[in-house]
């Protein structure tokens, strides 16, 4: 499937009044923030900037101080290491408030924090892809936030292929070889089971096997 295409049918969920949130579900290293992002950029080139804009859960992680203080240093990106009563009212906002700049929170992988305000919601935005694991998840928190989405497509990318990302992920972010095997093994590879299990709650199911993406990059 070609990136236009993807962006063409995305479009159609902007077609009521209003505006339209897309969410992309998917396990760890399925390439959700690249797809979003290339989704919104094919967007912005198709219909003018500022008709879509990219809001990703990872700008929810709790701080590392609030990891610590609640046990979950090493359960980093599981469920409960996300703020999901934040995220589910800025998807509140983004649907309701659409006269004024609202403000997106990103994920810093050389901080291994959070940062404020990373990214925008312009009010001329009709269309924003959110993306983030647990979208689909049918549990308290997540279920507020799916409110708030028009879809949820749920990216799927063989293990194999997730598992390499990972490692990569890791060892860029600081650890050795063991270290991050230990890592994507403890602590990915749950959340990815967790997440594949929320699969049958999206409304489509996208492969990444012959998707077509920029420089032939997930």
């Amino acid at each position: 499937m070609m990136i236009s295409e993807m962006a063409a049918a995305a479009w159609t969920l902007a077609g009521t009044p209003g505006r339209t949130v897309l969410g992309l579900a998917g396990p760890p290293g399925a390439g959700k923030s690249t797809l979003a992002r290339a989704l919104v950029a094919e967007l912005e080139r198709k219909y003018g900037a500022g008709s879509a804009a990219y809001l990703p859960l990872d700008g929810f992680h709790l701080s590392n101080a609030q990891l610590e203080r609640l046990g979950l240093t090493g359960r980093k990106g599981s469920a409960p290491s996300f703020d999901v009563w934040g995220y589910a009212d800025l998807l509140r906002r983004v649907v309701e408030e659409r006269d004024r700049d609202i403000y997106v929170p990103d994920y810093d992988r050389t901080l291994h924090e959070p940062v404020a305000a990373r990214h925008l919601v312009p009010p001329s935005a009709r269309l924003v892809v959110t993306e983030g694991n647990y979208l689909a998840c049918d549990e308290p928190g997540w279920r507020d936030a799916r409110r708030y989405l028009a879809e949820v497509w749920y990216l799927e990318t063989p293990d194999e292929v997730r598992q390499g990302r990972l490692l990569e992920r890791q060892m860029t972010g600081g650890r050795d070889a063991a270290a991050a095997r230990a890592w994507v093994q403890g602590n990915d590879a749950p959340n990815g089971e967790k997440v594949k299990a929320s699969r049958t709650g999206c409304d489509r199911i996208l492969s990444t096997v012959g998707l077509d993406m920029p420089n032939g990059r997930y």
